[in-house]
């Protein structure tokens, strides 16, 4: 529910697209290549009365054939076929690498693929790196990304992440201290120093530089499908516009999981219960689509426990820096870990876009803050807290998969479509204690399969999603 240290400055993260998916458009893209899942019906957004109509989400990612094969190569290559994707091809030389959470130290072979520069279409104030890859045993992969400044300037290159799949050769990992005095990483967000300041800096552009690692002399590579990132510029609001419901009730059946049965379980991926929000809801939006953890892989849990995957999926999404399982880019790369699946992770502009997204089939997967008397029926207050969106009544209130139940019978909710919407879209607001804090300004997960269904598709371009 919480996170465990202070959130990142207000996130707006994007992610995914894949073989099927059209590059660009606003606030990211979605999916990665899939054959079926629960389809839906698309319908116009209703939007969100005297919302402006500036854009304020950017993203751009590669995952076509095409799109490997531009940028920079150094050791890299791009691999055709119903998945394309970037793979070692001759290492472009070794290095060594000490895990700073084991101390482990070891050789490895690497290469390097650096993308085009991409002009932003927004003056950004943050941007989020994603990723959808495949790291078997003995490889894994950094991304780094590097920002260019309105004035021209260039930023350095961040690492946002080390990451593989599993955790035997190296511990998935943010790293934390990187600065240039105008722009700081915060886990998984790069964000402008001082965004407020007239004539401050903005992100007018960004590189993304891929470092794909593998033992010296193995046969197999990382696989990368997707990589990209997404800026944004969301403007300071405490309340956001309200928007109109469709009339229609709408309700997916989407797996029930509580975090809190899991409290106190495996304190080296932060203790389960409420630091167990991002992992159980992925878990069960993950499940909506057919796809669950092989038994083998969850052979490490205690057979005691009740729904051993969302303890797989809370390793699976341990940041060992920021010890807890809430990096948003991490939860979606281990989304994409499963069949023809892929995970984003953005913003929307309203609860009529999420509404169109429900009726589609695409259950979302949500990041809200609030206080206990600001969401009717939650019971609790939260600093950071996510939940999957699955329905909504004729009325249009919102039907949720709320993680912070006590038991996974208790896990559907029906909130209050002002209350909910208003906790999703600001990015401001007063905490218990009367300070001002932040709010997530409409961020969400989503996770479909790598081919959506015409009808998902539709929805997702009606969205501003592709």
């Amino acid at each position: 529910m919480t996170a465990p240290t202070p959130r990142r400055a207000l996130l707006a993260l994007a992610l995914a697209a894949a073989t099927a998916a059209v590059p660009g458009g606003r606030a990211s893209a979605a999916g990665a290549r899939g054959e079926g899942g629960p389809r839906g019906e698309a319908e116009p957004a209703g939007g969100a009365p005297g919302e402006a109509a500036a854009r304020t989400v950017d993203n751009r990612f590669w995952y076509s054939y095409a799109h490997w094969r531009a940028g920079a190569h150094h050791g890299t290559t791009a691999l055709a076929g119903p998945r394309p994707g970037l793979v070692i091809d001759t290492p472009a030389g070794r290095t060594e690498y000490t895990d700073p959470h084991t101390a482990k130290k070891g050789s490895w072979e690497y290469a390097v693929w650096t993308s085009p520069v991409h002009r932003c279409g927004v003056p950004a104030t943050e941007a989020i790196a994603s990723w959808n890859a495949h790291t078997p045993a003995g490889t894994w992969i950094q991304i780094e990304l590097r920002a260019t400044y309105a004035g021209g300037a260039v930023g350095p290159w961040y690492v946002m992440g080390r990451w593989a799949s599993g955790d035997g050769d190296i511990r998935r990992t943010s790293v934390d201290g990187q600065t240039d005095g105008s722009t700081t990483v915060w886990t998984d967000t790069l964000a402008v120093d001082a965004p407020a300041k007239a004539n401050g800096v903005r992100i007018a552009g960004w590189q993304l530089r891929l470092t794909l690692h593998r033992k010296p002399g193995a046969a197999q590579s990382p696989t990368v499908w997707l990589a990209g990132a997404m800026v944004s510029d969301v403007p300071d609001r405490f309340t956001v516009p309200a928007s109109a419901p469709s009339g229609k009730a709408h309700e997916l059946k989407v797996p029930r999981y509580s975090q809190e049965v899991h409290k106190g379980r495996y304190p080296q991926y932060d203790n389960g219960g409420e630091a167990w929000c991002s992992p159980t809801s992925s878990q069960m939006t993950i499940e909506y689509w057919g796809r669950k953890p092989a038994s083998g892989d969850l052979a490490w849990v205690d057979s005691r426990y009740p729904d051993p995957q969302v303890c797989h999926a809370a390793r699976s999404t341990y940041d060992s820096a920021y010890k807890g399982c809430g990096n948003w880019p991490f939860n979606a790369a281990y989304a994409a870990t499963y069949t023809d699946l892929g995970g984003v992770v953005t913003r929307l502009r309203s609860l009529a876009d999420l509404e169109v997204l429900v009726r589609s089939g695409i259950p979302v997967i949500t990041s809200l803050s609030f206080r206990t008397e600001e969401l009717t029926g939650a019971g609790y207050g939260t600093a950071g807290h996510l939940m999957t969106v699955i329905g909504f009544t004729a009325a249009g209130e919102v039907v949720a998969n709320d993680p912070n139940s006590p038991d996974n019978t208790a896990v559907r909710r029906v909130y209050k479509r002002r209350e909910w919407e208003n906790a999703w879209l600001r990015t401001k607001r007063n905490n218990s204690a009367g300070k001002v804090t932040s709010g997530s300004g409409g961020v969400c997960y989503l996770y479909a399969p790598a081919r959506p269904s015409a009808v998902q598709l539709a929805a997702l371009r009606t969205v501003g999603v592709l």
